[in-house]
């Protein structure tokens, strides 16, 4: 969102994506515990609702989608799934949706500056 406001003038738009749930070997460094703890996976290591998952390729779309949808044409910054722009999440806190937090523009604001002093990379310092 933050990156969008930044980089828009430069002909640059950006979009946050969540590709869904998808069990890869990045979930490797959790080990079976922490994936029974999330409760991804149950003790034996088998997906706790295998419908919820989405293969890589499913998990992909969402991105593809970002950067290739005509619908897209010209906007930047929105939270996106489900090769859509997110709805704001349901107050019961049930999945699916985007949180207020995730949209707000002082924290992005903020991350944003964090990462670049902690990565000492800052591609909108001021030029001299």
């Amino acid at each position: 969102m933050h990156l969008d406001a930044l980089a828009r003038e430069r002909g640059v738009r950006a979009f946050a994506v969540h590709p869904g749930g998808i069990l890869t070997p990045l979930q490797r460094h959790l080990g079976t515990a922490g994936m029974v703890e999330r409760g991804w996976v149950d003790e034996n290591g088998s997906p706790v609702d295998p419908d919820a998952l989405k293969t890589p390729e499913q998990g992909a779309a969402t991105q593809v989608w970002a950067a290739t949808s005509p619908g897209l044409a010209g906007l930047g910054g929105p939270y996106c799934e489900d090769c859509d722009v997110a709805e704001p999440a349901p107050a019961d806190g049930a999945r699916g949706g985007v949180r207020d937090y995730a949209v707000d523009p002082v924290d992005a604001a903020r991350l944003r500056e964090l990462s670049a002093d902690l990565t000492g990379v800052n591609a909108f310092a001021a030029r001299k």
